[in-house]
């Protein structure tokens, strides 16, 4: 059950190239955007799409993955969890940055795609 206190899953495709880094002290990053798209009707019963965006984060054999078959546009399925972080710009400012940390990935759409 403990799985279950910080758990999300989500399906969407990829907005951008991922970005991979190679750190020094010899671990992968792999970070990219991710669209969910929710459909509802309106008061008027015309359908409405809304799209959520979310930034994602995948370390090591993941990011291997990532880095050899996902591109923009890629439909896949991504479980993990929240995490969250602070930093502080060069101005001074705080940040916060909530994103996903995935620890599996699974690749949908046909082979055929990009």
């Amino acid at each position: 059950m403990s799985t279950l206190k910080n758990h999300v899953q989500l399906i969407g495709n990829l907005g951008q190239e991922p970005t991979i880094t190679n750190l020094e002290s010899g671990k992968k990053v792999a970070r990219f955007s991710l669209a969910t798209n929710e459909y509802y009707k309106d008061s008027k019963g015309e359908k409405q799409t809304e799209t959520n965006w979310h930034t994602v984060v995948a370390w090591g054999k993941t990011a291997d993955i990532i880095e050899k078959y996902v591109v923009k546009g890629k439909e896949i399925g991504v479980t993990g969890k929240l995490k969250t972080r602070t930093y502080t710009t060069d101005d001074g400012n705080q940040r916060y940055v909530t994103e996903i940390e995935a620890n599996e990935i699974l690749l949908l759409g046909s082979k055929n795609d990009k």
